[in-house]
């Protein structure tokens, strides 16, 4: 006989299409499913409910489906108490541990449901006492206890984020789109972080070089000041031409003045890279006044934290730059406790990243002049993800002069 569950979800199941994502995925993974009872909310604003009897071949087969269908606020109707194994080595989880999302997750031990502490999705529950974390796989070591099986954990779908007068966010709920009034969602973005500014959390941003290639530095670094950037992600990249930009003017060896290439300046970025190196850190470029202007010293100067992360693609790189992914990863996780708000510019391997590190109540923001990196990061399993398609630029320079009083471009 095949084993099942019966499982519920509630929200809003029709007009979001997520009934249908959650039945295809159960057929998709090799599943079957009967909908027990289905009640449909009748007003626009009302969440409907549905409760459906999932079957696979075997308890195993069951245990991952039900795990993936969490990935929608699928909980199980009678989720029992979670099981907890010990693992028997370093970087290694038992065969059927949990595999979290990055939604608000609970876990029922010795009858108590426990919060876990900064969901993020692709991870294990480790038990600590009456606490649970989040690990990923590289950092479990032999004897961490870890939740197994899909029993004792529910998962809570964020709520739909509503203003004063009852409207939702516009910008919250759009799909991504060329065409939609950039002017308003800039105007939306900027008011959102006013309010997480006021509230006291912190802005994320993540970044690749077309900041400066674009000529938005200024635009930045303007927000930078402001106090509308809190933490910054970034590829040894946007920093080098950045710095090469302050430095000698250009970027990728273009004067961004003029819009032309210059004498040796295929040179310049790995000049750049070479001063800071021989100060030894972007901040003691700073301090020993090697580095004069820029985004990189914008959040130097304020205090700003960063995390540069590298690749095999880099030239030098920057000594700020961490050369093992994983390291880079623990720098990134260390930074998101506060983070109530993330805009992803120009790059779509960090953004992704990001995502994938970041909790599914904090909302994010992804811009790009290229749609398939905007589509991606929801694809992954950011589903939070708004995708604004536009130039980096144009973008930049519209939400400085919202946040920054008398902004005007240089």
């Amino acid at each position: 006989m095949p084993a099942s569950e019966t499982v519920e979800i509630s929200g809003h199941l029709m007009d979001a299409g997520v009934l249908a994502r959650i039945l295809d995925d159960v057929l998709g993974y090799g599943g079957d499913y009967a909908i027990d009872r289905l009640d449909v909310g009748r007003a626009h604003d009302d969440e409907s409910h549905a409760w459906i009897i999932v079957s696979a071949e075997d308890e195993e087969s069951l245990q991952r489906l039900l795990m993936r269908l969490q990935a929608h606020g699928v909980n199980l109707v009678d989720p029992g108490e979670a099981v907890v194994r010990s693992c028997d080595r370093d970087g290694v989880f038992p065969e059927d541990f949990y595999s979290t999302t990055n939604l608000e997750t609970v876990v029922r031990l010795d009858g108590q449901w426990v919060p876990v502490e900064q969901p993020e999705m692709d991870c294990g529950l480790l038990v600590e006492g009456n606490r649970i974390r989040t690990v990923p796989v590289s950092d479990v070591k032999a004897g961490d206890r870890v939740v197994c099986g899909a029993g004792g954990v529910k998962v809570v779908l964020p709520p739909r984020e509503h203003r004063a007068d009852g409207s939702a966010f516009a910008f919250m709920s759009s799909a991504v789109s060329s065409e939609k009034p950039q002017a308003l969602l800039v105007r939306q973005i900027a008011q959102r972080m006013r309010e997480v500014k006021a509230e006291g959390g912190r802005i994320l941003w993540v970044g690749g070089p077309a900041i400066v290639h674009t000529g938005a530095a200024p635009a930045m670094v303007a927000l930078v000041e402001h106090d509308f950037v809190d933490v910054l992600f970034a590829g040894n990249a946007l920093a080098t031409h950045d710095i090469e930009s302050a430095l000698f003017g250009t970027s990728l060896g273009v004067d961004l003045a003029q819009g032309k290439g210059v004498e040796h300046g295929h040179e310049h970025h790995i000049r750049a890279i070479n001063r800071i190196r021989r100060s030894g850190s972007i901040a003691a470029a700073v301090e020993d006044g090697t580095l004069t202007g820029g985004v990189m010293h914008a959040v130097v100067t304020a205090g700003k934290a960063y995390v540069l992360v590298g690749s095999v693609r880099d030239d030098g790189p920057l000594p700020d730059v961490y050369t093992d992914v994983i390291e880079g990863q623990r720098a990134m996780r260390a930074q998101l406790p506060g983070v109530g708000f993330a805009i992803m510019v120009a790059t779509m391997l960090h953004s992704i990243a990001t995502g994938n590190l970041l909790p599914a109540s904090v909302p994010l923001v992804s811009v790009d002049i290229n749609p398939a990196t905007v589509t991606k990061l929801a694809d992954r399993g950011s589903s939070q993800a708004v995708g604004i398609v536009t130039d980096i630029g144009l973008f930049l320079e519209q939400l400085a002069q919202e946040l920054v009083p008398g902004y005007t471009r240089a």
